[in-house]
Order: C-alpha cells, then structure tokens, then sequence
C-alpha cells in the first residue's frame, strides 16, 4: 500500500519523529512522508510513533491507498525532495 504521513507534533519532538520516519519513507517537505510498505510496516511505524509521540499533544495523520497510481499528486511551487526512480 501506499501511504502518505502529515505530523505536527510539539517541537521537542520533532527531530525524533523525522529520524525515525526517515528510516521508513521518503521525506517529501516539512512534517509530510510517503511511500510503498506493506501492512505490517505500517504497524512497525504506527507503534513507533506512538512511543515518541504524545497523542495529548501531537498530531499525525495517515493517509492509505492500495498503491501510488491511486494518488493524484500536484505540486505547485518548489517541490522540496524530488523523488527520482534510480532504475529509470
């Protein structure tokens, strides 16, 4: 599946979700990730996540789809971190 994560979280917390979602998904701009993981890697981050997070205090949003061809994605602007295909 294909997923698309959108954080805010107290900035204490910050550098510590970034490097643990770094580790999982592509960094695409400011507190937004994507990428391809199966099932249980999603679980994987879910749980980790909610070990560094505060869910008193903290927001992170997940969006699903069977895979990217099911996203529309426009960028307007700069794109941040461009994501290259390595085998192309």
């Amino acid at each position: 599946m294909y997923v698309l994560i959108v954080y805010d979280v107290e900035e204490k917390r910050v550098a510590k979700v970034l490097k643990f979602l770094r580790k999982h998904l592509n960094w695409i701009q400011n507190s937004v990730f994507e990428g391809e993981v199966t099932e249980a890697q999603l679980m994987e981050i879910k749980m980790g996540l909610k070990k560094i997070t505060n869910k008193e205090q903290d927001s992170i949003i997940i969006f699903k789809a069977r895979n990217q061809k099911w996203l529309n994605k426009e960028i307007m602007g700069k794109e941040k971190n461009p994501i290259t295909n390595l085998l192309d």
